[in-house]
């Protein structure tokens, strides 16, 4: 919303150097904090919620650690447009956090073409994509041990495992591309040590570790 004359818009305009917010209706620019997004990301049953709970603790003085689940609520799920309004809405809040001038770490099931296309990808100056991934046989096993009201069907299960192998398949060919971290035989610590050089690297941190 421009704070000159209370237009709104849902697609927004940044222009760089240094980055700044335009109003598409009167023009008024403001400067704009465009940090990068940093998304751990991966099939369900991977450790992501597990892991989420560890680098807020490790990372706090750098980033701003978030969990995707907690905006999963009726009003944002639109299956017919991919969830877009679900993921837009995260965009636009992320944005804000990041204002703040720490980048976030966003946990939850994303990848490229489910943010690349929107309007509020111009808000951030590059995403970078981490996938903690698992061998088949493990991962189902995990998603079967499930409590019943989390709804694991074996139809579901088999979903779940074709979108790992896509990811595999595929999470090096996306723009950008999808790194990839087994966690199948690894404990929990390793993986967040892991996952916090991740970061570091990514950031030019010296000190996440």
């Amino acid at each position: 919303m421009c704070p000159a004359c209370g237009d709104r818009t849902d697609v927004p305009r940044v222009e760089e150097a240094p980055p700044v917010v335009v109003c598409v209706a009167c023009g008024h620019r403001r400067a704009f904090r465009r940090l990068p997004l940093l998304c751990l990301t991966g099939p369900s049953g991977t450790g992501k919620s597990t892991v989420c709970r560890e680098l807020a603790a490790r990372l706090s003085d750098h980033v701003v650690v978030l969990e995707q689940d907690v905006l999963w609520v009726e009003g944002l799920r639109d299956p017919a447009e991919n969830h877009r309004a679900f993921r837009s809405t995260w965009l636009r809040m992320i944005s804000m956090i990041q204002q703040n001038g720490r980048p976030v770490v966003l946990c939850g099931t994303v990848v490229p073409p489910e943010f690349e296309p929107l309007p509020e990808r111009v808000l951030f100056s590059e995403v970078h994509y981490l996938a903690l991934m698992c061998e088949p046989g493990v991962l189902a096993e995990r998603l079967r041990r499930r409590p019943a009201w989390r709804g694991w069907s074996e139809p579901r299960i088999e979903e779940t495992l074709e979108y790992a192998q896509w990811l595999r398949d595929e999470g090096a060919r996306l723009s950008p591309p999808v790194g990839l971290l087994d966690t199948t035989d690894v404990p929990v610590g390793e993986t967040v040590d892991a996952v916090c050089a991740w970061v570091a690297e990514t950031l030019g941190l010296v000190e996440a570790r």
